[in-house]
């Protein structure tokens, strides 16, 4: 694909978390590389570091005007969380920069915080995310029996993503009637892939994100190395290839998905 092609897309990455330190040194570089693949859209997502880290979320995304922020706790900082948090994740959340609670959810493949605290985090952040009216993330790792417990418990309707999904048709066909949209790593472009790329095939492409979930999981041909928004055309171009689309048909339609989630104003294929 040319240049010219390439801004004529409208991608957008939902899942980025660029205020790490994997992009300290050259973060102008990354975000060139985006425009030029096409990326006009970046969702930095509130993870890592504690409340510094939904800080520096929100710091970028003041600075840039194609990046929109969420903040939130990750399962890993559970053991962090207190009512103090929650009113500082509240004040943050009123930046009109901030779009949504995220990523917030369970993680029992690492227990960096033990299980009944990582429920207690998420359970609170679910009723937070509700009584803000705004939409959250869900970091959902080894602990799907758990999670779709509480999410049935809490009750639909949710306005919601599961992020870099990794569970199977039915569970994420009973997401999306609960409202929620399924969003689709680059781990669905690896040799080893295995159910993604059915669930990605079975799903109406109007219930689908992309991301990269960067600086992790690059997608092939990039896999072990450092992943970047840039990336997300390769998470475009292998779904387009699953479905038999257009790329720019999975450009556009996933991008318009973002849009409904986090409130956001269309694109409408601007350049900056």
């Amino acid at each position: 694909m040319n240049s010219s092609a390439q801004k004529m897309l409208t991608l957008t990455d939902s899942h980025a978390h660029l205020n790490f330190p994997a992009f300290k040194d050259d973060l102008h570089e990354v975000l060139s590389r985006a425009r030029e693949a096409g990326v006009h859209r970046i969702i930095n997502i509130g993870a890592g570091m504690g409340m510094e880290g939904n800080n520096q979320t929100l710091s970028l995304a003041s600075a840039h005007a194609n990046i929109f922020a969420t903040v939130g706790f990750h399962p890993h900082e559970a053991k962090n969380w207190s009512p103090e948090t929650s009113d500082e994740l509240a004040r943050l959340a009123s930046d009109d920069r901030v779009v949504g609670i995220g990523e917030i959810g369970l993680d029992f493949a690492k227990l960096h915080s033990p299980r009944e605290i990582q429920v207690k985090a998420f359970q609170d952040q679910l009723k937070l995310a509700r009584e803000l009216e705004m939409p959250f993330v869900i970091h959902d790792r080894d602990a799907h029996g758990e999670m779709m417990k509480i999410l049935r418990q809490h009750g639909a309707p949710f306005r919601a993503v599961m992020h870099c999904y990794s569970g199977g048709l039915d569970m994420a066909r009973e997401l999306i009637r609960m409202g929620f949209y399924i969003s689709i790593p680059g781990t669905l472009t690896f040799k080893n892939a295995r159910a993604l790329p059915g669930v990605v095939k079975a799903l109406p492409l109007e219930d689908l994100l992309i991301e990269t979930d960067c600086p992790f999981l690059a997608p092939e041909p990039f896999r072990g190395k450092r992943n970047e928004p840039a990336h997300v055309r390769y998470v475009a171009l292998k779904v387009a290839e699953l479905k038999g689309v257009p790329l720019h048909e999975v450009a556009s339609v996933t991008t318009r998905n973002v849009e409904r989630l986090f409130r956001l104003p269309p694109l409408s294929g601007e350049k900056e």
